[in-house]
């Protein structure tokens, strides 16, 4: 097979490779066998067109597109193997010469991987993560609680900051009552900062039967172009003014905001075991990645691929967008909503794909130069926490993913560990 690669850029280059006459006659042999299945000519019963025949009605380049869709993948894959070439993303091939009698020339327009010189990865010091769970974080947690369990409760005298009142309301501009600003029964938290600004500290001596005109004055960037800017009379009937009663800091209560205690002091023991775990977890995490992140910088990559990282940010895209089709929010609607366009999404995406690009490198880096191998008990056992994560069988995990990507996810993880084991916090 001839395979010529000509680099005509840093991580960029022309390659030319041939499917051999040998590689082409079969493959014009398998496709011709489909095909005389359902080719017509007059004479001849459907099936039985000899291959002389059919060449002479419809000519035999007729069959060179589905015999080069049959053939290419192979092609493609000996020339990368012969060349010594990685592309990094899948490049368009197309068709140099297609001469009837002669081995197929074609090429591609391939992007390589990117030489990286790595820094220093082993022994990094980072910044000393806090660890350390505060009685304050503990009252504040069981507070969290205690306004989970509160009740609403009517009351006679004026309503302030932190009431709930039930209210009917229409918005004006000027004589007129515009689209969306009317409501019955609405029960509305004083202090939320649900309402447009200003709105609910008027209402905040009010009581019961009251009636009262609210007077705002729309944002300038409003999302409804008619109202933006312009001031607005609301007529507010207040129907009830209820006050928030939380529960008494007991045993009661306890008992009540988790099942499995007994006691106040079980439940302030109980969270603030949570709450380490949970700082533990976020040290963890927030070391590893300030670790990844030196290593990183600490490395020199020669002529990121813009490609890569534009391949990234599809990919991340993608996983996002399908989390919401899930959610059944299509993309339309997820702009409409959102008010961002797709270039907005992309741009959103950007710095984190370029930063992964870059991290996935310095690992494969790493990866080879201190010349990880695997075992197969290792194999197993991601397949076995992959099983795990997403709740399927572990030969379900096997036939969604191949063995080169478990056996690469793998070295990556061995190689995150070299840099994470040997850090220093300080």
């Amino acid at each position: 097979m001839s395979v010529k690669f000509e680099k005509n850029a840093t991580n960029e280059g022309l390659l030319t490779f041939e499917i051999p006459l040998e590689d082409v006659k079969k493959g014009l042999d398998k496709t011709f066998k489909k095909v005389q299945k359902t080719v017509s000519v007059p004479g001849f019963r459907k099936g039985k067109v000899p291959r002389q025949i059919f060449n002479n009605v419809y000519g035999e380049e007729a069959l060179y597109e589905d015999t080069l869709n049959l053939l290419l993948q192979d092609a493609f894959r000996k020339a990368i193997e012969e060349s010594g070439v990685e592309p990094v993303i899948e490049p368009e091939v197309h068709i140099e010469k297609m001469e009837k009698g002669e081995a197929w020339v074609l090429h591609a327009h391939v992007i390589t991987k990117p030489e990286v010189k790595l820094g220093q990865y082993k022994e990094l010091t980072v910044e000393k993560q806090d660890r350390e769970v505060s009685d304050e974080e503990v009252n504040e947690a069981i507070e969290t609680k205690r306004q989970a369990l509160a009740e609403l409760v009517i009351k006679d005298s004026e309503a302030v900051s932190g009431d709930t009142v039930v209210i009917d309301y229409e918005g004006f501009v000027g004589e007129e009552a515009f689209e969306g600003g009317k409501g019955d029964n609405h029960s509305l938290e004083l202090g939320s900062n649900s309402f447009i600004p200003g709105f609910e500290e008027q209402l905040v001596g009010t009581k019961a039967e009251d009636e009262k005109d609210v007077v705002v004055t729309f944002p300038e960037e409003y999302h409804s172009e008619d109202l933006a800017g312009k001031e607005a009379v609301f007529k507010v009937k207040v129907h009830e003014v209820k006050a928030k009663e939380v529960p008494a800091l007991d045993d009661e209560f306890a008992k009540d905001a988790d099942e499995e205690v007994e006691s106040l002091s079980e439940l302030e023991n109980k969270i603030r075991v949570q709450l380490t775990e949970e700082k533990e977890a976020n040290a963890k995490e927030a070391v590893e990645d300030l670790a990844l992140r030196q290593a990183v910088e600490n490395a020199e990559i020669v002529e990121l691929p813009q490609a890569m990282v534009d391949q990234e940010i599809e990919r991340q895209m993608s996983y996002f967008l399908n989390n919401l089709q899930r959610q059944g929010i299509n993309e339309e609607m997820f702009y409409q909503i959102s008010g961002q366009s797709k270039d907005d999404l992309k741009a959103q995406y950007a710095e984190e794909a370029e930063l992964r690009t870059k991290t996935n490198l310095v690992l494969e880096a790493i990866v080879e130069a201190e010349a990880i191998e695997i075992s197969e008990d290792e194999i197993n056992a991601e397949v076995e926490s992959l099983a795990a994560q997403y709740n399927m069988e572990v030969e379900q995990v096997r036939g969604f993913v191949s063995t080169d990507m478990l056996e690469a996810d793998v070295r990556l993880k061995k190689a995150m560990s070299l840099i994470v084991d040997s850090v220093e916090e300080k």
